[in-house]
């Protein structure tokens, strides 16, 4: 066995061999898998292991699209057999919504050149005769779904990676994992010990036991999940093809054949957990006790449409155990709060995800950054908040709700709340509607009458979004931005370090700020954030609050020179935004300090006492409106909240919540952080170029000056969608010209309520304003124009008043 490695993965699964393979594949050959038991052990060899390629999110569905095409080039490169049969899936919608995001898929899928299409009734009992087809609203099929070996997959990736020179340890479990002060680590086992630059945790049902030998905590849980596979069908006997599965979420149900049969599986309303304090340690190929019981009601929704399960007797049932995330996302991407410690753990779909995860997993340990903007399973997007309660409850509802449509913007209450602000009783009081964010609650809406909903097409609470929004443009509001992350930047290499970690030059002048990007590994977007400096050696930061871990790896990247500290205070500090046309005439109630343009300009900053509490106030405004950032200690909350009420409803004014914030940051065309800002885009791409300073030295400067020059690949463009009535974009959906030419993509979308018009974010290839564009918004074509300039204040006039 090696003693020293550039990698050492530990898990014999599909994804750690795949991770393996994959680094082998970059040109990481110097690398070992370490696996307790046999490969496969665990939950890998019992899967039902079925792939499909189109997911709701648009970087997944790529991912699994080159996962699918993989498995075809592994046999062939090996020689081992993946057992891949791609008969075909077909997909079923009962609902009208099942119908939106299906049409949506489709949409996706000509976007990015996939093979996903929708087929007649007609047709699809020909390609599926045993399928009861009444009462589908719409069917979609996909060529190339079907399902693999899991076994044959996880050996072809082994045998691959051994072909590249890696090593694989069986029967080899690890005991310790222990950091140096280098940020090497020692991997220890019974067989020996491996020094090693990057430890990779793809321990699948021993994910927490691996984590916890490293000191760290990853809010997983395992439950028992069960399919059962019929004995031979006489129909499917006599048949020379195979059939392809099908994908009836709306019965919750999936099915496909296996042999010469059926199999079922079912995601129950009746969760069962399991080892809830910890994976057993002599666990390997164990199933647990049958228990169809518990599945009845999926069973029977089954045989409704597919009689011919009812017909056939019960071959063999798997009960097994899988582990999830809150989430069901994997948990992915070096871990925040220690080096070169990379996660992989809480992983669903396996199959049809295991090529690009490893691929993604490769490319993130090999060149520090995946081409993929992965922030949607980045283990950074949970933190210490997500305790053992907060993860029962949400994995609960996910394995509850495995195939409810997660539709945009939609709020799901298992496990809330989890952390609150003072003000949440009084908002709560109010009227206010909460959303999540990273743990926070925050206000969605303020009208306790109008239940929350979610969906494709306009909700209910589409009006009461709308009085907030044109209130705010009108007179005033008042936002919560509490969950806005802040960090304090203090010492004598403050300016320093922060002008060495952002591509801006940090303000010369005390109360001034500046907005700055955080220039990603590839020269991408990273991040954006205002810096004010408060002091001579002192400086605020505000940033995206559900990417506060995200960042956290950036800090680490820059050491602190001596004399200098960098903390997050977003646990300990609250804000909010006072907006709209009268924001100043009701904030100067409030305090003695003068509100005037001459004496407060925009992008300026003091210390104010508002209500008697001395406050931070910014004049910024992220509604793009006249207005002020106020924050304040945590403990001063309520006092400022009720003051900006009470200055507010003076003059018409109120509360407003992110749903109309949301509207109005769009019709300023301003971009947020993980939707339109993002490592996979240029400066140049975003329009953020201009903020960068050239004559200074910055994080990641060589990456951004090799592509500085390059052309756009696509612009960030604001659309103004005429073609609507009854839904708005939301993002993600395709933009086509009319003539049917691929252009863009949506990030953003939503109704601009005081421009009285359908909005959308995205970017763009070589389409200029003026251009007509078709946004497939429920999947079809809307038709929509381009815009030269934000529909609300395009010069800034309001919001510098």
């Amino acid at each position: 066995m090696r003693t020293h490695a550039q990698a050492v993965v530990i898990g014999g699964g599909v994804i750690g061999c795949s991770i393996l393979y994959h680094l082998a594949k970059l040109g990481w050959t110097d690398v070992v898998l370490l696996e307790r038991d046999e490969l496969t052990s665990g939950s890998t060899w019992h899967a039902a292991a079925n792939i499909h390629g189109l997911h709701d999110s648009t970087n997944i569905s790529r991912i699994q699209h080159y996962t699918m095409n993989l498995y075809n080039e592994l046999e062939e490169e090996t020689g081992q057999s993946c057992g891949v049969f791609q008969p075909g899936s077909l997909y079923l919608a009962q609902t009208e919504d099942r119908e939106h995001q299906l049409r949506l898929q489709a949409a996706k899928a000509k976007f990015y050149g996939m093979n996903f299409h929708e087929v007649s009734v007609a047709e699809a009992e020909k390609l599926h005769p045993l399928v009861n087809y009444d009462g589908i609203r719409c069917i979609m099929f996909e060529p190339d779904g079907g399902n693999v070996d899991p076994s044959g997959v996880t050996n072809a990736y082994a045998i691959g990676a051994r072909q590249r020179g890696a090593e694989i340890i069986r029967f080899c479990p690890v005991t310790a994992t222990a950091q140096q002060p280098d940020g090497s680590w020692i991997v220890e086992t019974p067989k020996g010990n491996i020094r090693t630059e990057w430890v990779i945790n793809a321990a699948g049902l021993w994910g927490r036991e691996v984590a916890k030998l490293a000191g760290i905590t990853l809010p997983l849980l395992p439950t028992e999940h069960q399919y059962f596979v019929t004995e031979t069908i006489a129909d499917i006997a006599a048949m020379d093809r195979r059939l392809p599965s099908v994908a009836d979420r709306d019965g919750e149900y999936y099915l496909r054949q296996e042999g010469q049969g059926l199999l079922v599986g079912a995601y129950e309303k009746d969760v069962r957990f399991w080892a809830e304090n910890g994976t057993p340690q002599g666990f390997g190929h164990e199933l647990f006790a049958d228990d169809l019981e518990r599945i009845e009601d999926n069973m029977m929704r089954a045989i409704d449409r597919v009689p011919a399960v009812g017909e056939a007797g019960i071959k063999r049932v798997i009960n097994g155990p899988m582990i999830w995330s809150p989430d069901s996302n994997v948990l992915f991407g070096p871990h925040p709060d220690v080096r070169n410690y990379f996660c992989c753990n809480g992983i669903i779909p396996g199959f049809s995800q295991s090529g690009g995860m490893g691929l993604m997993a490769a490319e993130w340990i090999t060149k520090g950054e995946s081409t993929y903007d992965m922030f949607a399973w980045d283990v950074a997007r949970f933190g210490s908040w997500a305790d053992a309660q907060f993860t029962k409850a949400r994995v609960g509802d996910q394995y509850a709700h495995r195939f409810k449509i997660h539709f945009p913007g939609e709020e799901r209450e298992a496990g809330r709340p989890v952390r609150v602000r003072p003000v949440y009783d009084m908002q709560r009081d109010m009227g206010a509607v909460f959303g999540l964010n990273y743990g926070w609650e925050h206000a969605a809406y303020f009208d306790a009458d109008v239940p929350d909903s979610a969906g494709f097409t306009r909700q209910t609470w589409f009006d009461s979004v709308g009085r907030e929004a044109k209130m705010l443009r009108q007179s005033v509001g008042i936002i919560d931005i509490s969950n806005f992350a802040k960090y304090v930047c203090k010492g004598t290499g403050a300016e320093s370090w922060l002008n060495a970690v952002f591509a801006n030059r940090m303000p010369q002048a005390v109360g001034r700020s500046c907005l700055t990007p955080l220039i990603g590994i590839n020269g991408g977007i990273a991040g954006d954030f205002t810096v004010t400096r408060m002091a001579e050696d002192e400086f605020w930061i505000i940033g995206s609050g559900m990417a506060e871990r995200y960042h956290q790896r950036f800090w680490a990247m820059v050491p602190l020179p001596e004399g200098t500290s960098f903390e997050s205070r977003t646990d300990r500090w609250c804000g909010f935004n006072i907006a709209g046309p009268l924001a100043r005439k009701a904030l100067q109630t409030l305090t003695n300090t003068s509100l005037e343009t001459a004496d407060f300009p925009f992008m300026r900053s003091k210390w104010l006492e508002v209500a008697g509490v001395t406050c931070l106030a910014l004049r910024v405004s992220f509604t793009g409106d006249l207005g002020w950032e106020i924050h304040c200690k945590e403990e001063d909350q309520q006092v400022v909240y009720k003051a900006l009420l009470e200055a507010a409803a003076s003059l018409g004014g109120g509360p407003v919540g992110s749903r109309a914030l949301m509207s109005l940051r769009i019709e300023k065309g301003y971009g947020s952080w993980g939707r339109e800002y993002s490592p996979e885009y240029w400066p140049q791409e975003v329009g953020l170029d201009r903020l960068i300073k050239h004559d200074k030295d910055f994080l990641h400067k060589d990456s951004y000056l090799a592509v500085k020059d390059n052309p756009s690949r696509e612009v960030l463009s604001l659309i103004h969608i005429t073609g609507v009535s009854n839904a708005d974009a939301t993002g993600g959906e395709p933009i086509f010209l009319p003539d049917g030419t691929p252009v863009g993509r949506v990030t953003s979308g939503t109704y601009g309520y005081s421009a009285g018009m359908s909005l959308a974010l995205g970017y763009l290839k070589d389409t200029p304003a003026g251009t007509e564009v078709d946004v497939m918004i429920l999947g079809k074509p809307h038709r929509g124009v381009v815009l030269a300039e934000p529909p609300f204040d395009p010069k800034g006039e309001r919001l510098r008043a």
